[in-house]
């Protein structure tokens, strides 16, 4: 199937390695141009050439911090100069630190809305004049399980990210009269460096090796193993693209099967 992404302008954020680096790399390959970012300019610079050298993809990569509302501006200004516009954007950002209630502050708090719910309100305000301009297009965010089933440990997420989901929700009918589409991607199990600290932190909770952590984790996923970023990353480049052209306002989970919830 060809998508249709040959030639869009995609941006992607928190894309030097993980999920996100798996949509662009996916979107890279069906020919878009794609510009990702990232907090340390190494990592990203080095990501970009590694998707050029893999895809043979125009890229930009530029340092972006997800909490400063002037570095995703410069982001995507530096995006429109070298592309000339932009098609598609990627909601993305390192996920709040795990724990309970009790476990964190007001500072804690603050830091995480303004990581998770306040750079998603702030991207995509910075981005929908591009969108406008070239008569549509797609905005997809990334978040987690726990918006559809609240993870015990990752209490921070449960709630942030809850938000973003309310949030693409209310813009999807905002904005459908303009052809632009929002939509929201689950992970489940990727292998991910994430998903790797948690099933440590899940360990040392438990008592049990990582590999025992791994193997419990494998035997709760009727696929019977972990995602590759890989597979996340098709299908978010099936969402960015128009192939998806009338889905909208929609979260598509990509996780083996695990989620018993039936929405």
């Amino acid at each position: 199937m060809d998508l249709g992404l040959q030639d869009k302008v995609i941006m992607v954020a928190a894309a030097s390695k993980g999920l996100g680096y798996g949509i662009a790399q996916a979107a890279a390959r069906e020919g878009a141009k794609v510009s990702i970012g990232s907090r340390t300019e190494a990592d990203i610079l080095a990501a970009a050439g590694t998707l050029h050298n893999e895809t043979g993809a125009e890229t930009l990569g530029s340092v972006l911090d997800a909490r400063d509302a002037g570095s995703i501006a410069a982001w995507v200004a530096s995006t429109v100069a070298k592309f000339g516009g932009v098609d598609g954007l990627v909601v993305n950002a390192g996920g709040p630190p795990a724990g309970g209630f009790d476990d964190f502050d007001d500072a804690a708090w603050q830091s995480s809305f303004e990581l998770t719910l306040l750079s998603s309100v702030r991207m995509i305000r910075a981005v929908l004049p591009q969108l406008r301009a070239r008569g549509g297009g797609s905005i997809l965010a990334v978040t987690s399980s726990s918006v559809k089933e609240p993870i015990d440990i990752l209490l921070l997420s449960n709630v942030m990210r809850s938000g973003v989901v309310s949030l693409l929700k209310s813009l999807s009918r905002e904005l459908a009269p303009e052809q632009i589409r929002v939509n929201n991607l689950v992970p489940g199990r990727i292998l991910t460096d994430r998903v790797k600290s948690l099933d440590a932190l899940g360990a040392k909770n438990a008592g049990r090796s990582v590999v025992e952590q791994q193997a419990m984790q494998e035997a709760q996923i009727p696929w019977g193993r972990y995602g590759t970023i890989e597979e996340f990353g098709r299908a978010g480049a099936f969402l960015l693209s128009d192939a998806a052209s009338y889905i909208t306002g929609e979260t598509l989970i990509v996780d083996g099967g695990v989620m018993k919830t039936v929405w």
